[in-house]
This record gives structure tokens, C-alpha cells and sequence, in this order.
């Protein structure tokens, strides 16, 4: 069975979501024995791989440009997937499934991931927002098969759309956890373990990091650390980061591996403002490492089922630095059940949407 992926910047290493989502995913479903190529978005690489454990990787060049580069892009990708006689194609996020009609008409089985109403975010205009609606019903009416990340989103896709045949709940997963030190990044940071507040995401206006560096402006005995950036600078951007430089907050930029590992491995709390989330993969994972949380009380935070304590209201400074005191106090170590976020029960999950098109 041949599947090419498309609707990602590309993997590996490329900031996003959706992106490390289909990071963690798809080599383990290539090695269930599914032939697996994710086109990627040449803007975004410039590593020469053409396969990536298991995953072969096909770049194809679309226009850097925020308003339309995902939907030249899976166009491009769809005719890509028609040639290759690709058995299925694994649409991800609402905008790139704008093209779901497209890729039926070249006769390709369609599998489409919604990852949460993206026509919410706060970064998009009107017109970008009703083609983003516009892919979400399309991709919903056309597809073969759905999959959605969370309950939330199957509801809007019930209640939007009226679909709830061939639609499967398979949430966003977490790796284990890779414990580390790293004595001598901390020392470049200027941060002690344990001492400082972590928030990581894209920089981008619904994440709120903005609530992030007010509530944390004159907090005793901790440093702020934003690790992430935006792959389009814009006014926000450029205020947020004047902001929190101004602040004391300590920016790493995008970073991965052992980097960002030590400082999962040491916050003394991770913090998610958000005013839109569909599953947060941040979340997932600074719980794996068994850090406090403290995150916005939207939906999508809900339905992982924390405490109420970790939990403020969305947009509120005020509870939201009240809420982060407290967690800073609490001297109790966190549990968490993370056993439906396993990425092998999730591949093998996605393994079996793609068998049930009986190609």
C-alpha cells in the first residue's frame, strides 16, 4: 500500500504541530509495512534527505507566502500523489483539504486529519477564514475517512457537518521521555534547574505568550524561558519579543533534541495560555516528563482531564499568576496517566483507517 502525507511543512525537525505529529507518526507506520512518502514544503528544508527512518521525503516548491503557500502546495502534492499512483492520500489540517474534490476526481482514496478549527486562530483574516471553513467542510464531506485528535472536534464535525460514519478519535501522541542534563546550555541561558517557567510554542497571537510574560513579570526566585518563534515575523511577533527581552524572559529560539529535552527535564512548571488548541503536543509532553502545568481552561486543555488547579481562565493575567503561584508552591509531585498518548498504539491505529479502503 502506497500513502503519501501532505498538509506538513515537512519532516524532521521543522517547527509545528502538525509537524510533530507527523514526525513522531509516520515512521512508525512505515514500519508496519506501509510504503509512506510525506511531500514536504521546500521553503521549510534544506537537509537533502529524500528518506528519513523509513519515510521517503519529496520536496516540491511552493510560494513563502502565509495566505495561500498551503494550498498551492497540497495541489501540487495531490497531482504528485495522482503520478506516483499513490494508493491513499493522507490530507492533514483544514486548509490544504480544500483540495479533497481535487484529489477524489484524480481518483485517490482520501484520508483527512482535522487537527481542530484552525479558522479560530486569532493570526487570520477574514478571507482566510472562510477558505479555511471551506476546507474543513470539504474535507469532511469528501474524504474517506476522518480522524480528529480530539472529542471536541468530533463533535464540531457532528454537529457542523452531520458526519459520524468512517470518523475516528486517534489523539496526539508523546514519545518517551528523554531525561537529561545539560549543565552547559543552562550556563549559556543563564537558568539553574528548576528555577525557571517554561513556555513552548509557536509565537504566534492565540498561544497568548503575551498573558505568559505579564503574569510572570516580577516572580521571585524564577527566570521565564520561551523556547520556540514564528515561521512569518510579523508586528506580533516583534512586540511579544520586545516585550519579554524587556521583561528578563529568557527566548531560546526553535530548538530540538537534547536541547529541548534538558529544559523538559527541569522546569519547575510549563505554562500554555492558549485561546486555541486542538491537542497540544506541548502539553503531552511536558507532562511525560512529569512537570507541573498550569494551562488555559479552552476545550481542547479540558479534555485531558487535569486537576482544576491546573487549570486558569483563558485571557485572565490575574488568575492565571494567581494559578501559577499556587503551582509554584505546591511542593507535590504530579502523576499522569499517559497510556492513550502512546504513538505505537496510535500508528497502528492509522494503519488500520488505511486498511479498512479494502485497496
Amino acid at each position: 500500500m502506497k500513502v503519501v502525507v501532505t498538509g506538513t511543512r515537512g519532516i524532521p525537525n521543522v517547527m509545528g504541530g502538525v509537524e510533530t505529529h507527523c514526525e513522531q507518526l509516520f515512521p512508525r507506520v512505515a514500519a508496519k509495512g506501509i510504503d509512506v512518502t510525506v511531500v514536504r514544503r521546500a521553503s521549510y528544508v534544506s537537509d537533502g534527505l529524500t528518506e528519513w527512518k523509513g519515510v521517503g521525503l519529496k520536496d516540491i516548491p511552493a510560494p513563502r507566502k502565509k495566505s495561500f503557500e498551503a494550498l498551492v502546495h497540497t495541489f501540487r502534492a495531490v497531482n504528485y500523489a495522482a503520478r506516483v499512483r499513490a494508493d491513499i492520500l493522507h490530507v492533514h489540517a483544514a486548509g490544504p483539504a480544500l483540495v479533497t474534490p481535487y484529489a477524489k476526481l484524480r481518483g485517490l482514496k482520501v484520508v483527512f486529519t482535522s487537527h481542530g478549527p484552525e479558522y479560530d486562530r486569532d493570526k487570520w483574516g477574514r478571507l482566510a477564514k472562510f477558505v479555511l471553513r471551506l476546507g474543513e467542510r470539504l474535507g469532511v464531506k469528501y474524504a474517506d475517512d476522518v480522524i480528529v485528535i480530539s472529542d471536541v472536534i468530533r463533535n464540531i464535525i457532528k454537529d457542523k457537518y452531520g458526519r459520524t460514519e468512517r470518523v475516528h478519535l486517534i489523539p496526539n501522541g508523546v514519545p518517551e521521555p528523554d531525561v537529561c542534563d545539560f549543565p552547559e546550555y543552562f550556563d549559556e541561558l543563564g537558568i539553574e534547574p528548576g528555577r525557571f517557567i517554561l513556555g513552548m510554542c509557536r509565537f504566534v497571537p492565540e498561544k497568548r505568550l503575551h498573558d505568559l510574560v505579564e503574569a510572570c513579570k516580577g516572580i521571585d526566585g524564577y527566570k521565564l524561558v520561551m523556547a520556540g518563534d514564528t515561521e512569518f515575523e510579523d508586528d506580533y511577533s516583534r512586540r511579544l519579543k520586545a516585550d519579554a527581552k524587556e521583561s528578563g524572559a529568557v527566548m531560546t529560539g526553535f530548538i530540538k533534541g537534547r536541547k529541548l529535552h534538558s529544559l523538559l527535564s527541569h522546569a519547575a512548571c510549563f505554562v500554555l495560555p492558549s485561546s486555541h488548541e486542538g491537542l497540544p503536543i506541548a502539553l503531552l509532553e511536558a507532562m511525560s516528563y512529569g512537570r507541573k502545568v498550569l494551562v488555559s481552561d479552552i476545550p481542547a486543555n479540558l479534555e485531558v482531564g487535569l486537576p482544576a488547579n491546573n487549570y486558569f481562565h483563558c485571557t485572565d493575567v490575574k488568575d492565571l499568576r494567581a494559578k501559577l503561584d499556587a503551582v509554584l508552591a505546591d511542593c507535590t509531585a504530579p502523576v499522569y496517566d499517559m497510556s492513550k498518548y502512546n504513538w505505537d498504539t496510535i500508528a497502528e491505529r492509522v494503519k488500520q483507517v488505511y486498511e479498512s479502503q479494502n485497496i
